[in-house]
């Protein structure tokens, strides 16, 4: 396998989260808290590896599912935001508007990239919340992955990451 290859690889797992968030809200409700937890820090770590382990590739083509990386890290969100619906971490009818909300901005605009980033941090800082109160180990942990992840990345996280994010949601208020 090629570097490329690999990337898409660890890209696709983590979008089988769509499915297996829910699933573990159906089947282990709040149990399964910790390792909703757990699986969402590998999905970060893997969204986090990905793109430069596919920019280590001598493939220069975009693949399918990198073209649909960042689709996938909204489908993931999807997932836990249905997993605390199903666990009554949210109401229904709160998720549901969410959805048909932010449904309808994408089927106006397209997915610009500031709007999906913008789209998933409400779903994950709800969970993270969610997470300190209801099993505080868990709960922890993401925010010390959050921190770890933007120590690692210094400087590009307040260089790159931060001014890409508001270029591109000035860029996006100046569309309408």
């Amino acid at each position: 396998m090629v570097a490329k290859q690999i990337a898409d690889l660890i890209t696709a797992l983590r979008g089988t989260l769509f499915f297996v968030f829910p699933m573990l809200g159906l089947f282990y409700r709040e149990q399964a808290l910790p390792w909703v937890a757990a699986l969402l820090a590998a999905d970060w770590t893997g969204d986090s590896i990905d793109g430069p382990i596919a920019r280590r590739s001598g493939v220069v083509e975009q693949t399918w599912i990198g073209d649909h990386d960042l689709e996938i890290d909204m489908a993931v969100s999807v997932g836990l935001l249905i997993y605390m619906v199903l666990v009554s971490f949210l109401q229904p009818t709160v998720g549901l508007l969410y959805l048909l909300l932010w449904g309808l901005f994408f089927w106006r605009s397209g997915i610009p990239r500031a709007a999906g980033m913008l789209f998933q941090a409400p779903i994950y800082g709800w969970f993270i919340y969610i997470a300190i109160q209801h099993s505080p180990a868990a709960g922890w942990a993401l925010v010390a992955w959050v921190l770890v992840a933007i120590l690692v990345t210094w400087p590009k996280f307040p260089n790159e990451v931060v001014p890409g994010f508001i270029h591109g949601f000035r860029a996006l208020l100046s569309e309408d």
